[in-house]
């Protein structure tokens, strides 16, 4: 049975495979992973690879496994590279690179980076069709792969978890939740058609954008306090003005743009966190 929908050989396979790596969605987790690792100040660069290979992994089976759902079992997408078979060969694939990788990381590491490192993929594999019929978890779902990723990434560096580590998580969770908000407004009325309980659905899209910029802006205000009693740097607040630039322009556009403008304005929070944190040493001290 072939593995792809269309062409054939190992090109037509490669790049079946390779239209699964959604850099826009891919890149955060990953990034996360690396700034933990910087957070906990000294990197072990083969450990942090380790980790960021087994984001890379958790990710890929999201993207797979929401590929096959969408167009295998409900029939949302008009197309798909990968047949029935080529998804299961692919999750396999990818599955079996996150547990060579937890693997190592139990090795050289212990049984807790392992912890906070495998429920990245349970919340990849269980988004579809499990966990985003639900306005709470399809909303959270990512956001939480994402703050476990800073978490793990710094765990498996400094052998615990600190308060600043908490707390960048913390604020990750909270913005990256407003930030899909918007992004599952774009789907507003195909959503309601098939009773897909998103924010937008259960609450109308006036209202879920309000939620949104809510979480956006609690999210820049912990940034703040933080920075305040001193677990984040003080510098950490020119994160708060590079976002805050880019969610008040977002704010007057619909919800394609406004996704667009929001998930590449969390890219340039993180940039300038990293910053924060790469010029201030006593930072990973927290």
């Amino acid at each position: 049975m072939s593995l792809v929908r269309h062409g054939r050989g190992t090109r037509a396979v490669g790049r079946a495979y390779w239209s699964q790596v959604h850099p826009v969605f891919m890149l955060p987790p990953l990034a996360a992973s690396a700034f933990g690792a910087i957070l906990a100040a000294d990197v072990a660069p083969t450990i942090a690879v380790v980790h960021v290979l087994a984001m890379f992994a958790a990710v890929y089976t999201a993207h797979v496994k929401d590929g096959y759902v969408d167009f295998h079992v409900r029939g949302e997408d008009d197309d798909h590279p990968l047949t029935e078979r080529g998804c299961r060969v692919g999750l396999a694939l990818s599955t079996t690179v996150f547990a060579c990788c937890c693997l190592v990381l139990f090795v050289a590491v212990d049984w807790v980076a392992v912890a906070l490192t495998v429920p990245t993929w349970l919340i990849a594999f269980y988004h579809a069709p499990q966990l985003d019929t639900n306005p709470l978890t399809a909303t959270t779902g990512y956001p939480t792969g994402i703050a476990l990723s800073l978490l793990g990434g710094y765990y498996v560096q400094a052998g615990t978890v600190s308060p600043v580590a908490i707390g960048f998580a913390l604020v990750f969770l909270v913005l990256l939740s407003g930030i899909k908000v918007i992004d599952d407004s774009q789907d507003y009325d195909y959503d309601r058609s098939i009773e897909k309980r998103t924010v937008a659905v259960v609450v109308g899209p006036a209202r879920a954008t309000t939620v949104a910029y809510a979480l956006m802006a609690t999210a820049l205000v912990l940034v703040v306090a933080f920075a305040v009693v001193q677990v984040f740097p003080p510098t950490a607040v020119l994160a708060v003005l590079a976002f805050g630039v880019v969610a008040l322009v977002a704010s007057r556009a619909g919800p394609e743009l406004a996704t667009m403008l929001l998930v590449r304005g969390s890219y340039v929070f993180l940039a300038v966190l990293v910053g924060a944190v790469w010029f201030d040493p006593l930072v990973g001290l927290g």
